[in-house]
């Protein structure tokens, strides 16, 4: 039986322009660093993916700095400016366990844009405010434009986890002066991610021991995970949104009209097209994950980078939904989702609700 696979925001399937490009970068033997042909021919391939990654981003090649991940370039961005930390209640954790205290956000997941100019006021510091252009568990997308420039006003700079929204939205995320994105979200391969460093903006080392990446980073690239990652994001030009928000509504719908006790989180807040985040309050979501398993259907209870465990959402409770942390579900379509992926979820949803509730 094939499996339908509704879990991109924690890791695309690998798309064939990346397997492609891979693979050319494999049958390169230089290391991107060296004088000789073949190094330059690495270079070559380094600095085109260096090229498509900051077109992704709106960014110039030379602010492009590849990391090994999103994770990586999240630690870079906010130990690298050594300013104090403001980031949202809702971000992912490897920006939660450097914040203090966070951020709320309201019922929806947006940031309060009111306490944010409070904690910005309240210290003469220079800050760094660490917002997430849109959430991986509800899709929900931040107000960055009104963020950037609440930060603009006290002094502030901008960091921005854009891995779920680069090549899904192109909102005003572009506009922060740090950006952190991911290959595998994108349908790269594992390995490869970068941090946007904008032109005028510190940023000390944490890997030293060489000089690649104009100094910011060192280690040697790995050129057929970066290669991909930038196949991958030049691919997102040619993704169907608006077909992947037609299957997410209709599976909204279903789950609704099946369970109209079910509760949308950020449903009323601008979301990804490819998101759904529902829970019902009587169906545990760690039983809810393996009955569409055994259905032949990947779905979400819980962040991947959880390594396994289903944790209580700590964005439901964030949104003051505690009382739903251990129910929510994700449903998140991609680049290889069909219409058939969204009804077969719906059946599944129809029959397991209904014998969860008998």
């Amino acid at each position: 039986m094939a499996r339908v696979y509704l879990d991109h925001n924690a890791s695309a399937p690998v798309r064939p322009e990346a397997r492609a490009a891979a693979a050319e970068a494999m049958a390169v033997a230089g290391n991107a660093s060296s004088v000789h042909g073949d190094g330059r021919r690495a270079r070559a391939l380094l600095e085109d993916a260096r090229d498509k990654v900051a077109a992704l981003a709106g960014a110039l090649p030379r602010e492009v700095v590849f990391t090994s991940g999103a994770t990586e370039a999240n630690n870079l961005a906010l130990a690298g400016c050594g300013r104090r930390l403001l980031a949202s209640a809702v971000e992912h954790p490897s920006v939660l366990a450097a914040a203090g205290s966070p951020i709320p956000v309201d019922g929806e997941g947006l940031i309060d844009l009111a306490a944010l100019e409070r904690l910005l006021g309240e210290d003469d510091a220079p800050a760094l405010v660490s917002a997430m252009a849109a959430n991986n568990e509800t899709g929900a997308i931040q107000p960055l434009g009104e963020i950037v420039a609440l930060a603009r006003r006290h002094g502030a700079l901008v960091h921005c986890d854009a891995v779920q929204a680069a090549g899904r939205s192109a909102g005003p995320w572009r506009e922060a002066d740090l950006i952190s994105l991911s290959g595998h979200k994108l349908g790269g391969l594992q390995g490869a991610g970068a941090l946007i460093v904008r032109d005028g903006v510190a940023l000390d080392a944490c890997q030293r021991g060489g000089g690649q990446e104009l100094g910011r980073r060192a280690g040697t690239e790995p050129l057929p995970a970066i290669a991909a990652f930038a196949a991958a994001a030049a691919a997102t030009a040619a993704d169907d949104l608006d077909a992947l928000a037609r299957w997410r509504d209709g599976l909204q719908d279903a789950i609704l009209a099946a369970a109209p006790e079910t509760v949308v989180l950020a449903g009323a807040a601008p979301r990804l097209a490819n998101t759904l985040c529902a829970a019902h309050p009587a169906l545990d979501a760690e039983t809810m994950v393996i009955a569409f398993d055994l259905a032949g259907i990947s779905i979400s209870a819980g962040a991947a980078c959880s390594s396994g465990k289903m944790a209580p959402s700590h964005v439901a409770i964030a949104m003051g939904r505690g009382d739903l942390a251990r129910c929510a579900l994700r449903f998140r379509f991609g680049w290889s989702s069909r219409a058939s992926d969204a009804a077969a979820a719906a059946v599944c949803w129809r029959k397991v609700s209904a014998r969860r509730a008998a």
